[in-house]
């Protein structure tokens, strides 16, 4: 008995991964942290870190304590690096395992100080230029500075800050890497490498820093540019798709899926095998999305079902069950679906569910 195959998948172009990277690295002429968090945006956190550990990259960049131990548990040999605030129930095992932490608060110092007595914890200072989101204000870094010499249990080996505008707001995110440089240099570099990090992946395309010398790609790894005027640089790495499992032909009038859209003409009607259960969002449901089928684009039919949609192919010349349709890819962006659902790429990568089987490439 053969096994069946997925009615929804993903495939995952780790060339395209590895393209993408070359990218950052050419642009911003630093190392790279490659934030993965997140599943690595929903295209397999293990798999991901896997095809990027023969980089010997400095860090994987990760949100918690419990992604860390996969890539740990999966043998990757890469450090992992804790973007954000740790909770207190992390850091015993962080401090243990040598993965990084970023340093927000007094508390935190404290902590790892104390955990760090036998063997010192390297660690980032967090600074908040903007994000509102933790670390250390422009005015309270003397005082963590200061603490930071009062700690021997904690070896500093970095500072970063994060960009909230930098894909909307230019004006602010200058102002803020003026900040951001001048804080950092500022900083006593007591540990060799030291790593100073601010750009993400709109902060890398399209501003200079003169002092960072590492820099945290996330959704331009996976191929999706946050300005989209450097789309072209780089390649989609997750194409999502379906079959057609049925074509129905229904007349002029009749109501498609749940609240009855109805047909203005007669219709072929191709019903696919995934919908919202899938992460294929809900909202995308009459916003005159498309799907990808034999190198045409056919609009999606009524709302959006939990398992099922319906897309018009009453256009095709042929088309058929069992024909491959592309919900987005390197021909229909992620992007574009997400502007129209009214999200943002980084929400619609995450979402797509464990039901979507992930087929690397």
């Amino acid at each position: 008995m053969t096994q069946s195959p997925p009615r929804a998948w993903a495939e995952i172009d780790l060339a395209a991964l590895q393209h993408n990277l070359r990218i950052a690295r050419e642009r911003s002429g630093q190392e790279v942290m490659a934030v993965i968090k997140a599943g690595a945006y929903g295209h397999g956190l293990v798999e991901v870190a896997k095809a990027l550990d023969p980089e010997k990259l400095p860090f994987l960049g990760v949100a918690n304590a419990g992604e860390a131990r996969r890539l740990y548990e999966a043998g990757i040999q890469t450090r992992p690096y804790i973007l954000g605030a740790t909770l207190p129930a992390e850091r015993e095992e962080i401090a243990a395992r040598g993965w990084t932490p970023c340093l927000c608060s007094l508390e935190e110092m404290e902590h790892f100080n104390r955990l760090g007595q036998n063997s010192p914890i390297s660690a980032h200072l967090a600074l908040d230029t903007g994000m509102g989101r933790g670390g250390f204000l422009p005015q309270q870094v003397g005082t963590a500075l200061e603490k930071l010499k009062t700690c021997p249990g904690i070896i500093l080996t970095g500072v970063g800050s994060h960009l909230p505008v930098a894909d909307e707001d230019p004006a602010f995110t200058r102002s803020q890497f003026e900040l951001f440089d001048s804080l950092a240099e500022s900083i006593p570099q007591q540990s060799s490498p030291f790593h100073i990090h601010l750009e993400n992946s709109a902060g890398l395309l399209d501003y200079q820093s003169r002092s960072t010398n590492l820099i945290r790609p996330g959704l331009l790894l996976y191929g999706i540019s946050p300005l989209p005027e450097h789309q072209a640089l780089i390649r989609p790495v997750m194409s999502l798709k379906s079959r057609v499992s049925v074509i129905n032909h229904l007349p002029a009038g009749h109501g498609v899926s749940y609240g009855r859209t109805l047909l203005t003409r007669d219709t072929k009607a191709a019903v696919l095998g995934l919908g919202y259960g899938d992460g294929y969002p809900r909202a995308l449901s009459e916003k005159n999305a498309q799907v990808l089928i034999n190198e045409t684009l056919c609009p999606l039919l009524g709302r959006v079902t939990m398992d099922q949609i319906i897309v018009d192919v009453t256009d095709l010349s042929h088309c058929q069950a069992g024909d491959e349709a592309t919900l987005f890819g390197k021909d229909l962006l992620v992007s574009e679906l997400a502007e129209k659902s009214g999200s943002i790429a980084w929400e619609l990568l995450t979402q797509i569910t464990p039901r979507v089987e992930r087929i690397y490439r």
